[in-house]
């Protein structure tokens, strides 16, 4: 029995118990394909900018891999439901592959903005599948420690991803092929897996209205980090190539960025959960925004004080999406959660391709710094109204919240995550 527990993990509903080299089988997939697309975020920008291509252009492939995203979060429900978890991992792989194949066939701007934007759909995806495998595989007693280890794995992924930019030749397809090898490695653990898969999802309407009403801070920290979240990790290569940073600067500046959302998430979810969350959530904007004035004072100078800078102002940033997550989980009833997760993610979605879209076109007139003007007004903007809000609603009781769980914005909620631990929760915030 005492090897039993250290193999599985027991189930409360009577189901089969998960083992844990199948549980790990996913979470390890995702960190391989982390690493590849870590690697592809930094390389096209400075590849763009080391050909002379006007940096519009990287702009423009950023807003269609939100695009992709977009459509993502709306697909892979029906995509999921034909054909189930496993076979839809395989195939959202083998278009992440497909599009770091069209990558490596050389700059060519139209092409790679259709590549980013496959790019998007698929990984957007993938997190879906992933994260609801794992959902429904887990007891509701250790889920949140699984997620984040999912969560770290991924990001740690990432960051190993930017920083190996350093290492490679930008002139040649190399940043491709080990985008493409390491999305192939990510499909072996989950085609040898032994982990059940779960039943088809079930259809989750996007309703924002109701969503606003279970939850107006939820909804708006949602439209906040999807802007926030794709401008600083999309746009700051960008910024740094057309400011003259080498390529190892850029692979420095960006492996450090995952740095702060692993660093500051832990401390400040500890704290929401023995305070009204809102008040932390006005802390993490207050944070980006302070973050996000030293970035544009700092502009064009020491590595060492930019790589600080931006590992506070992603970390706060990403730090918006889990508390936000987690606020709304607590107002939503056991009823609300899908209807609710599913707006969220939409919203998140929504704001990740309209506010690239914006900043890519005030790029093209007022250089590529803009996206750090986008990002101090919309951490301005979530900070007043989560303000507003703590004036306007009580918060909720203690006794009625859930706990805090790790996330990333550059990994999506799924619209059938755990529910909260209580059967009602109390709306209004």
């Amino acid at each position: 029995m005492l090897e039993k527990n250290r193999t599985t993990i027991e189930r409360e509903d009577g189901k089969q118990p998960a083992p844990l080299i199948a549980i790990a089988s996913v979470v390890v997939s995702m960190a391989l394909i982390a690493i590849g697309n870590g690697l592809m975020f930094a390389f096209i920008p400075v590849r763009l900018g080391a050909d002379g291509f006007d940096p519009t252009w990287a702009g423009l492939i950023v807003t269609g891999l939100s695009a992709g995203g977009l459509a993502g979060c709306i697909l892979t429900g029906p995509l999921v439901r034909r054909v189930g978890h496993a076979r839809a991992f395989m195939v959202l792989s083998a278009l992440i592959a497909l599009s770091n194949a069209a990558i490596g066939a050389g700059p060519i701007p139209l092409i790679w903005i259709a590549a980013r934007a496959l790019y998007g759909f698929a990984i957007c995806g993938l997190f879906i599948v992933a994260q609801s495998w794992l959902n429904d595989a887990v007891p509701n007693a250790i889920r949140g420690r699984v997620m984040a280890v999912f969560y770290v794995a991924y990001v740690a992924g990432l960051g190993v991803g930017y920083a190996t930019l350093a290492a490679i030749d930008i002139r040649t397809a190399a940043a491709p092929l080990i985008g493409i090898t390491f999305t192939a490695l990510s499909i072996l653990p989950v085609g040898m897996t032994r982990l059940a898969q779960p039943p088809p999802p079930r259809a989750a309407s996007v309703a924002l209205g109701r969503a606003w009403r279970i939850s107006p801070v939820g909804v708006a920290g949602m439209l906040a980090v999807g802007g926030l979240s794709m401008i600083i990790s999309g746009f700051a290569p960008i910024h740094a190539t057309a400011k003259g940073y080498g390529q190892a600067d850029v692979a420095l500046l960006l492996s450090a960025m995952p740095v702060g959302t692993l660093i500051l998430q832990i401390p400040l979810g500890w704290i929401s959960d023995r305070t009204d969350r809102r008040y932390v959530l006005i802390g993490a904007a207050l944070l980006a925004l302070v973050a996000s004035l030293f970035a544009i004072s700092f502009d064009g100078g020491a590595l060492a004080v930019l790589l600080v800078v931006y590992l506070i102002w992603d970390g706060a940033s990403e730090s918006i999406y889990s508390l936000s997550s987690a606020h709304a989980a607590d107002r939503a009833g056991k009823d609300d959660l899908l209807a609710l997760s599913s707006s969220m993610l939409f919203a998140w979605s929504l704001a990740g391709f309209v506010v690239p879209g914006i900043v890519t076109a005030l790029s093209a007139v007022y250089g590529t710094g803009a996206f750090i003007y986008v990002g101090i007004f919309i951490a301005s903007a979530f900070c007043l109204f989560v303000l507003w809000r703590v004036l306007a609603a009580r918060p909720v009781p203690p006794t009625a919240t859930g706990s805090f769980a790790p996330m990333s914005a550059q990994a999506p909620l799924p619209v059938e995550l755990c529910f909260a631990p209580d059967e009602q929760r109390r709306p209004g915030n």
